[in-house]
């Protein structure tokens, strides 16, 4: 769930185009009088990164629950593909049925963005490398290494416990 919400922010933010610029500062003035403003890209302004927060978890209503048809293994799964159309994936995998229509996912993501909202927001105005994994591994502690060694979002049934006990 949480590399789910990572990655969102991410294809959020690299949806900026990188031109795009935002000035920034505060009120003081310089020795001439001036106001000292300096521009920074927008996908690195914490104002614009923290609104992209705000309304993250409403993409975790196109997210599924499922389990690889090969070998079992839980999965989080966005239903669509980043073209728009159905993902390819679901082919390889059985969905989870649930009573609250995978609502939860959305509570998580709320849970997890709240919690961590101040150190997602410094990586992403800093353009850390492997926001991913700094974030989940080493801040929130909601993953360990051996989530990393595939670039897919698969997950263990002991993440979405944990994640369920955290929040």
């Amino acid at each position: 769930m949480f590399k789910s919400t990572i990655k969102e922010i991410e294809e959020e933010l690299a949806k900026i185009d990188p031109s795009r610029q935002i000035e920034v500062g505060n009120y003081r003035l310089d020795a001439q009088g001036n106001v000292i403003h300096k521009k920074i890209p927008l996908a690195q302004s914490e104002v614009h990164i923290s609104d992209i927060l705000d309304n993250i978890c409403e993409k975790m209503s196109d997210y599924v629950r499922a389990t690889y048809k090969s070998n079992g293994q839980l999965t989080i799964l966005n239903l669509l593909s980043p073209s728009g159309g159905m993902n390819p994936e679901m082919s390889k995998v059985d969905i989870i049925q649930d009573n609250d229509l995978n609502k939860s996912l959305k509570y998580y993501c709320e849970g997890i963005v709240e919690e961590f909202e101040d150190s997602m927001i410094s990586l992403f105005v800093q353009k850390e490398n492997n926001i991913k994994e700094k974030l989940c591994m080493n801040i929130s502690k909601l993953c360990n290494s051996t989530d990393f060694n595939e670039n897919n979002e698969k997950i263990d049934e002991s993440d979405i416990n944990e994640e369920h006990d955290e929040l």
